[in-house]
């Protein structure tokens, strides 16, 4: 296991001008779900061709990393970037009233961690619809803090708040002076739930390589740290999208052994982060929506 530096690689914002963004919603309530799939069907070729970066390096993530043949790759390309739209749709038909149907896998385990009075973490990462959680996995006991990126649109911020309005969640917006920070610390000081993202870091972020899909890959240290030395527990969200109007929830403990040193805990708990991250890709290899090389090291 290795510890070190990252460059940016992303920039954790949602696609799109704030008129596109309103248009979706717009749209959504005159034409329905469906056919805006429809629409997406014929867009995403387009899509792929003038955003050839993404294209690249998803289609060497199905050969390299799911080693799928070329034809195989290619149509995944197009499947991928074509769930991702739908993905995105949904996020706008729910700010616009949609109700998507959750299936829940693991769902005593939190409400077991919501039922103690320690704080607990819940590590999301770019697979799947996330976000979808937010309007479901609430708990009347403790307050839900999601750590969010700051650069969103007034549109995109102002829909989340709306939308988790009266569910006791709140919105930490990462800050360039390091604010949301003592935000953190504060959450779980209180007992309260801390959201965060586990597969992408920003520049100068501390990493731990793991194995993924046969290859090291580098994850933030930060959220296994703030476990490690908050001593508080970790729980894995992995929301994927099912049938055009439901998701599969799964939840999933990340432990790692008390009696290992503090930097071994560390470590023990991003490499089982990772093992869970890779049995849900191999699951839906198609919703893995890190459009950068993931397994892209310094030493490249």
């Amino acid at each position: 296991m290795g510890e070190g530096q990252a460059e940016k690689k992303w920039n954790g914002k949602t696609g799109g001008t704030p008129f596109m963004q309103v248009s979706l919603m717009k749209l959504y309530k005159i034409v329905g779900l469906r056919p805006m799939y429809a629409v997406l069907a014929l867009v995403v070729p387009f899509y792929m061709l003038f955003a050839h970066k993404g294209y690249i390096v998803t289609y060497r993530f199905f050969r390299r990393r799911m080693g799928y043949g070329r034809m195989k790759s290619f149509v995944n390309v197009y499947r991928n970037h074509f769930v991702f739209g739908q993905v995105i749709i949904d996020r706008f038909a729910a700010y616009s009233g949609m109700k998507f149907k959750l299936n829940m896998d693991g769902y005593d385990k939190f409400l077991s961690y919501a039922d103690q009075p320690e704080g607990f973490i819940m590590l999301s990462s770019h697979v799947g619809n996330y976000e979808m959680a937010g309007y479901t996995l609430v708990s009347e006991k403790k307050p839900f803090n999601a750590l969010v990126y700051g650069g969103e649109t007034e549109m995109v911020m102002g829909n989340r708040q709306r939308m988790l309005y009266g569910n006791n969640i709140n919105l930490i917006p990462v800050t360039d002076d390091f604010s949301h920070l003592f935000k953190i610390n504060s959450a779980l000081a209180n007992g309260e739930i801390l959201s965060i993202a586990g597969d992408r870091f920003f520049e100068s972020s501390k990493t731990f390589e793991c194995d993924l899909l046969g290859s090291p890959a580098r994850f933030v240290a930060g959220p296994f740290a703030l476990a490690v030395m908050r001593e508080v527990k970790i729980l894995a969200v992995f929301v994927m999208k099912d049938k055009w109007n439901s998701y599969n929830v799964h939840i999933r403990e990340i432990k790692a052994d008390a009696s290992l040193p503090s930097k071994q805990r560390m470590q023990m708990l991003a490499r089982n982060f990772a093992s869970e991250l890779e049995a849900v890709v191999r699951k839906y290899p198609t919703q893995w929506f890190n459009y950068y090389d993931f397994w892209e090291t310094s030493d490249n």
